[in-house]
């Protein structure tokens, strides 16, 4: 019998358009639960997805800097946030919550 081999699972290998990128991050806004580095770490596999060098450039921000604030480990600053959204062609929308 084989031995099954297994890979990691690479969610910014999926992310193709910008329409899947824009879901992913709605249902990871939806999942944080108030968690600042989830929803850091989800817009960081989403400029993978487009391409980290990119995205830094358009946010006019270092590709190391923007590794670090989109790693999930730490929390980046709002603007950090805004320019990246801004970057990945994103846009930010509020909504009154359901009761």
């Amino acid at each position: 019998m084989s031995k099954t081999k297994t890979t990691r699972y690479d969610v910014a290998e999926h992310l193709r358009t910008p329409e899947e990128m824009a879901a992913y991050l709605e249902a990871c806004l939806e999942e944080a639960e108030g968690d600042a580095s989830f929803v850091a770490k989800a817009l960081g596999d989403i400029a993978r997805a487009k391409g980290m060098t990119q995205v830094a450039r358009d946010a006019g921000l270092s590709r190391e800097s923007l590794y670090k604030a989109l790693s999930g480990e730490r929390t980046p600053t709002f603007d950090t946030i805004l320019k990246v959204v801004q970057a990945l062609g994103i846009e930010l929308h509020a909504s009154p919550v359901q009761t």
